[in-house]
């Protein structure tokens, strides 16, 4: 009996069809095995690296210039540019929040110092400050430079941005830059009432008195607020003492001018915190000057980056930025060259 409604039979598709499918095939593996292969590379490369540096970049690499201008070669002047608060150690790798990491800022040092070509370096300040220990880093790097430097000040440099801009042979700012705020602060929280409300008790045992010093837990004894005060003083000395000898001030006119207090560059100029008002093109003419170089002087700017193997090595172990891991820093207490506006 014949079927009143057959099946109808798909067309065979035609050698040629097949062919080109797998053409395509062909193609696509092509192009993709060798990418898949180099990833896995980069990746292992990664691991590599992590492992060898115990989960930190531990080689330094040259810095990267990131603009050049200027006659092909000949003598340059180096632009070197501290932006943004300034931290101990490395700034995370892709980070879109500007940071003046000492190591990164150290490395680029270094980098111009090797350079037969720089004959003097563009300092360019643009910081509010920020950690007493990585200010004195920079600073103390900057002091054995053998080159001249040149320091212009941008938006802001004050407190540890000055602080690190008193290794400069000569300073220019604009004449609305922000600068001075030459002093040290320390912050810290006290929850106590707070947790009382919620009905919090912490119980905290301690093997000296001074052991919980600054907990967030309770309120700061007269005699801890003294202990803390003798420090802060410590350090305030120390950086009156680096102005002084900077700006060629004695120790009483700047306690005179560091009560924390920012400056204007037209102000700061008056009161000989700074040598002069100007814009970039003026400091790096000034630079050049103090550099020797004659005629128009190549110019090289310099990224604060560590370079790839920083880069890879912060792919592999990005910085903690959990709740927890910002709470800590937020409640550390530690000394800072930082201006709070």
């Amino acid at each position: 009996m014949t079927d009143p409604n057959p099946t109808p039979t798909p067309p065979a598709q035609s050698p040629r069809n097949r062919s080109a499918i797998w053409a395509l095939i062909g193609v696509f593996m092509g192009f993709s095995l060798p990418t898949l292969a180099c990833l896995g590379f980069f990746f292992l490369f990664i691991i590599g690296l992590s492992a060898a540096g115990g989960g930190q970049a531990s080689a330094s690499v040259p810095a990267v210039p990131i603009h050049v201008s200027g006659p092909l070669t000949g003598p340059a002047v180096a632009i070197i540019e501290v932006s943004g608060p300034i931290v101990s150690g490395r700034a995370p790798t892709f980070s879109d929040t500007a940071i003046a990491a000492s190591d990164d800022v150290v490395d680029v040092i270094n980098w111009t110092v090797q350079d037969p070509d720089v004959e003097a370096i563009l300092l360019v300040v643009n910081s509010p400050g920020g950690s007493v220990v990585a200010s004195d880093i920079i600073y103390n790097e900057l002091k054995n430079v053998q080159k001249p430097i040149v320091v212009l000040f941008g938006e802001t440099a004050a407190s540890g941005g000055y602080y690190i801009s008193m290794a400069g042979d000569y300073i220019l700012a604009n004449p609305n830059s922000l600068t001075g705020s030459i002093g040290v602060i320390s912050t810290f929280p006290n929850a106590e009432e707070l947790l009382e409300k919620v009905g919090v008790e912490m119980n905290v045992v301690i093997s000296g008195e001074a052991k919980d010093f600054g907990s967030l837990y309770r309120e700061m004894t007269p005699e801890e607020l003294a202990y803390w005060q003798a420090l802060i003083d410590e350090t305030y000395a120390s950086f009156v003492q680096i102005v002084a000898e900077g700006r060629g001030l004695s120790e009483e006119e700047v306690r005179a001018l560091a009560d924390g207090r920012v400056y204007t560059g037209r102000k700061a100029l008056e009161l000989g915190l700074i040598d002069a008002l100007g814009y970039e093109q003026d400091a790096i003419n000034k630079a050049a000057t103090l550099g020797l170089i004659s005629g128009t002087p190549r110019v090289i700017r310099y990224a604060t980056s560590g370079g790839l193997l920083s880069a890879l090595g912060g792919i592999a172990n990005p910085p903690d930025t959990s709740a927890f891991a910002l709470l800590e820093r937020l409640l550390t207490p530690k000394m800072e060259l930082l201006w709070v506006p």
